[in-house]
């Protein structure tokens, strides 16, 4: 059987970062590597989750992966490019079309609307106006925030507003969505209510979703898991409950 396509594929990929003239006379080095030699696959349709400990590179990791970041070494192919070799208009480019974002502060623009805040990302893309409504409305249905549109953002609940982050992260139909820490700042039933959300946009839609995450309640719903620590991965957990690691 043939291999599913791959989405995304790290290949012995080292971020370093300099450190200046006094932390290096205090560890003897000039610089830190935040990711040391990583290699992952992913294919169309998983819903990822990299975990670890606070420093251990996860951060860094989905940077890289959402283009946001180059790698000191190797390379990364996301839907086919190689981003390791793409100028910074490129880049930009490529994570603006192919790529949605969903950060643990929400990053909601606070005199916007509900419907303007998920509208923006085609503004930018200068999609027609008949286009962008229809995309709109079908992204805040998929959320359950319909009723919810015209409302700014102080007068969502936490819960709504990560909702309202999630729609604005599909609108432009990405080929993956990255998710830093998305339910850190959510209480319990608005974090498993998120959850279930994206879990079900994943499953009913296809949708890659690649998480940055500590959280346990989220950690127990992600059919696999990949736990870096000091840079390096110390193990993958696979949907069919194998390990590479």
């Amino acid at each position: 059987m043939d291999e599913p396509q791959e989405l995304v594929n790290v290949k012995a990929v080292c971020r370093r970062f300099s450190l200046d003239d006094g932390q290096a006379r205090h560890v003897g080095h000039s610089f830190v590597n935040a990711l040391d030699h990583i290699s992952l696959r992913i294919a169309p349709g998983e819903f990822l989750a990299i975990s670890g400990p606070s420093g251990s590179g996860k951060s860094t990791l989905l940077n890289l992966i959402g283009c946001i970041d180059k790698p000191s070494e190797g390379s990364i192919h996301v839907d086919g490019v190689d981003t390791s070799t793409l100028k910074p208009a490129s880049m930009s480019a490529l994570r603006r079309e192919r790529i949605g974002f969903v950060f643990q502060t929400f990053n909601l623009i606070p005199v916007f609307t509900a419907e303007e805040n998920v509208e923006f990302p085609l503004l930018i893309q200068g999609v027609e106006a008949r286009e962008r409504r229809k995309r709109v409305g079908e992204a805040l249905e998929s959320v359950g925030l319909s009723a919810r549109a015209h409302s700014r953002p102080d007068l969502l609940s936490g819960g709504e507003r990560q909702r309202v982050a999630v729609a604005r992260a599909i609108v432009h139909r990405p080929a993956l969505v990255l998710a830093d820490e998305p339910t850190a700042n959510l209480d319990t039933k608005n974090a498993t209510q998120l959850i279930g959300l994206m879990r079900d946009l994943n499953l009913r839609l296809g949708l890659t979703f690649i998480f940055s995450t500590h959280d346990a309640r989220l950690l127990e719903h992600t059919p696999r898991i990949v736990r870096l620590c000091d840079g390096q991965i110390e193990s993958d957990t696979h949907p069919e409950g194998g390990s590479n690691g």
